[in-house]
């Protein structure tokens, strides 16, 4: 132990154990899904914050940790934003700064049972706020939740309901937190213990008393997954590729058919001729087609992502624009300043423009839908609206064709089931070049995962169901619930230092002294 923290003094390699550290997590997420690593994954990370020497070197631990973190849950980023990957990392990694102080704080050297039983509700809060703080679309949106990585258990999946990812992440942080405690904390092993009871007992009682979405219907939704489409005419030979799919649906009695983002690289009122196409294929299969357009508006300004609902008389005058945008991916932030990331790696040359507001589509046979456009499915305040609004289905139409041989698409596909849980509404996930999926109302995977490698139409058949779960009707309450906790201890805070102030420093004891008047050495 005395050789690990000799060779821990040196700053860098510390910074960079922390950095590995942060990193860890990844680990449970897809590809690798190891699902049950998130429960201990931040254990290292926390032992190397509660042993720092002083609080700067805590908060140094924190960012660090944050930045590994970072650029593991978004290394897939790397092509597109190269050396940009790191400063932004290196930008948002400060939000665990104040995290790693905290840990040292609570978990430290003069840790006591009271403040490890603190830290069991602090630390969570804590990191719940910095997802929060991060979540914001314009610092890159809630990608890499850390209890999203619980997306395929179902036990997790019913606390979804209750309290949304939320709920998710403060639970794996507290499991974490209460195995750091065991593994280091002596004094507070017994507090450590009441809470793996605790979460255990939560987790069983959600399970047993959560209200469970009524299934009372099904619906058949087709999914057209054209594959990866090269040179430069890559729109029409995608379409064309798209349009031979969708024919092999003809007969097969489907009610709705989803194409992907940018399924369609033409306005549909620059070129009627397409409109014609999308129409007689619904006509042929019966079933109303929602594609969505990737082009520059004729009726408005600039370039929009737009979900168009098409039917048999073409389309249906029933369109959402995509309101999230993707930055640097679809917007360069502050352009005038960054707009160097261009040259540097795939970023925006051209700005898209944002929509206004969320829209629940009536496809007919008494079926609404509600659309969502690739990352906006990773925003469960976009989903549970849909939801409160009356959706029946929640679609996700995305493209992760720059992203092929990445963890990318299967951690993407993954969020589609967390979104189900937390709605109690099925949710269908349509994309390009894979990977496709379809989850029902609970959560529960439906169907094949339609791979990257995949060129092909499936049909599902979707259970319906209604009712409105403890999260669509509540809200982000545990996020509302650690804001309070962390108020509660700036107030704390506050009133010690006043309290401090106020009493002045306590004076030391004199130091005993030999009969000469020399102070007494220790070991003397």
């Amino acid at each position: 132990m005395r050789t690990i923290e000799h060779w821990l003094t040196s700053p860098w390699r510390r910074s960079g154990v922390a950095a590995l550290a942060g990193a860890l997590p990844v680990l449970a997420f897809p590809a690798p899904a190891l699902w049950w690593f998130a429960y201990v994954a931040l254990v290292p990370w926390i032992l190397l914050a509660r042993s720092a020497p002083t609080a700067r070197r805590a908060a140094y631990d924190g960012w660090c940790g944050g930045f590994g973190f970072m650029v593991a849950v978004h290394h897939w980023l790397l092509p597109s934003l190269h050396v940009f990957i790191f400063l932004i990392a290196g930008l948002l990694g400060v939000l665990w700064a104040p995290w790693g102080l905290l840990v040292r704080r609570f978990l430290g050297a003069a840790a006591s049972p009271a403040r490890g039983a603190a830290a069991l509700l602090v630390l969570p809060s804590a990191w719940l706020a910095v997802e929060l703080v991060r979540s914001w679309q314009g610092l890159g949106g809630p990608w890499g939740m850390l209890g999203s990585s619980q997306w395929q258990v179902g036990p997790a999946l019913r606390l979804a309901s209750v309290g949304g990812v939320w709920l998710l992440s403060f639970l794996v942080v507290a499991v974490n937190v209460a195995v750091a405690v065991l593994v280091s904390v002596r004094a507070s092993r017994i507090p450590a213990v009441a809470s793996l009871v605790a979460t255990a007992a939560a987790t069983s009682a959600a399970w047993a008393w959560a209200p469970r979405p009524d299934v009372d219907g099904s619906v058949r939704i087709a999914v057209v997954q054209p594959g990866v489409v090269g040179g430069t005419d890559g729109p029409d030979r995608r379409f064309d590729r798209e349009e031979q799919l969708t024919r092999r649906l003809v007969g097969q009695g489907a009610d709705l058919i989803v194409w992907g983002e940018s399924s369609v690289g033409f306005d549909l009122d620059q070129r009627p001729d397409l409109a014609r196409r999308i129409a007689a294929l619904s006509r042929q299969t019966g079933a109303d087609l929602l594609v969505n357009v990737d082009a520059r508006r004729s009726d408005r300004p600039g370039i929009f992502k737009s979900s168009v609902l098409v039917g048999a008389r073409g389309p249906t005058g029933q369109r959402y624009d995509k309101m999230r945008l993707i930055p640097f991916g679809e917007y360069v932030p502050a352009r005038s300043v960054l707009g160097w990331a261009t040259s540097v790696g795939r970023a925006a040359g051209e700005d898209r423009r944002r929509g206004t507001e969320q829209v629940v589509m009536n496809v007919g046979h008494g079926l609404r839908v509600g659309p969502l456009v690739c990352f906006e499915t990773a925003f469960p305040d976009m989903s549970r609206r849909l939801a409160g609004d009356g959706a029946d289905v929640l679609l996700g139409q995305s493209s992760t064709s720059s992203f092929q041989g990445s963890w990318a698409p299967g951690q993407h596909a993954s969020l589609a089931a967390l979104r189900a849980a937390e709605t109690g509404r099925p949710m269908v996930h349509s994309t390009l070049t894979g990977v496709s999926a379809v989850y029902g109302p609970a959560g529960q995977r439906l169907g094949p995962w339609l791979g990257t490698g995949a060129s092909t139409a499936h049909l599902y058949e979707v259970p319906l169901a209604h009712g409105i779960t403890p999260y669509v009707r509540y809200g982000d309450w545990p996020v509302h619930g650690t804001l309070l906790v962390l108020a509660a201890l700036c107030v704390g805070e506050g009133v010690r230092a006043l309290r401090l102030r106020r009493t002045g420093p306590q004076p030391h004891a004199p130091r005993a002294r030999t009969a000469h008047g020399s102070p007494v050495r220790p070991g003397r």
